[in-house]
């Protein structure tokens, strides 16, 4: 099994050391922007090496939304990061599952993220596989509760979406961590990178604030679970101080 940590984009081979990571992921571009990716410094050393590496797509981006504000330069973005991880030697792109407003209706949500994955499939597919990631609060969201998620899978997944699974959105989801990936898998039949983070805040409160294992209020041994059942890398999005410690907590765990 291979541990890493969301690093620093300048040097995150450089980083991945510091914390005796073997993954790292990174931006690639502002996260709350939409500026084309520029080539990585690094690029050539980060597909010669041996750490693995995937990229976070930003935050802006809501390829479920009906508002072509929005939508439009989502689907556009989401094919230049695919580029651009490709370019990195990235194994995935991960994209949050987004959501439509409180007015709008789910299922034309899940048709635009169908569309995005259509459309872009008559042009040769992506650089990069597209990893959706569940997210953490929104009545409207396509990734949060586990039943939304279903739904989008039904329209995406024959065309080879992969899943990443984040455990303190799921608990802010208010979606049990206990048999998490049985429940996953048996959905998207595939989970491709965990995202393992403890939680500031409570069990259902849609709120994203991630903390360093033990540091908040998931028990442990349930990341622990998570970890050993996914099959798959994993990257804690902790704060930094404390990343070192989560890997080789990890680690030591899961061996």
């Amino acid at each position: 099994m291979r541990i890493g940590a969301h690093v620093r984009d300048d040097d995150p081979l450089a980083a991945a050391a510091e914390r005796g990571a073997e993954v790292v992921q990174f931006f690639l571009s502002d996260p709350q922007g939409w500026k084309t990716p520029k080539p990585h410094p690094q690029a050539e050393q980060l597909r010669d090496s041996d750490v693995e590496v995937f990229i976070h797509a930003p935050y802006v981006i809501n390829v479920a939304s009906l508002n072509n504000r929005i939508r439009i330069p989502s689907r556009k973005a989401v094919a230049q990061q695919a580029t651009a991880a490709a370019a990195v030697g990235a194994t995935g792109l991960i994209v949050h599952g987004g959501h439509v407003t409180k007015d709008d209706a789910p299922a034309e949500g899940v048709s635009n993220w169908r569309k995005l994955f259509e459309r872009q499939a008559a042009d040769g597919g992506f650089g990069v596989p597209i990893l959706i990631e569940n997210t953490a609060g929104g009545a409207n969201a396509m990734a949060r509760r586990f039943d939304a998620l279903a739904r989008l899978w039904d329209a995406v997944g024959e065309f080879g979406a992969g899943f990443c699974l984040d455990t303190c959105h799921a608990h802010a989801a208010g979606e049990e961590l206990l048999n998490i990936v049985d429940r996953v898998k048996a959905i998207t039949g595939r989970i491709d990178l965990v995202h393992l983070n403890d939680s500031r805040d409570e069990f259902g409160s849609s709120r994203d604030r991630h903390a360093n294992i033990g540091a908040g209020n998931i028990d442990p041994d349930l990341l622990v679970a998570v970890c050993a059942s996914a099959g798959a890398p994993v990257v804690v999005e902790t704060p930094d101080e404390g990343q070192a410690d989560d890997i080789a907590f990890l680690r030591g765990k899961v061996a």
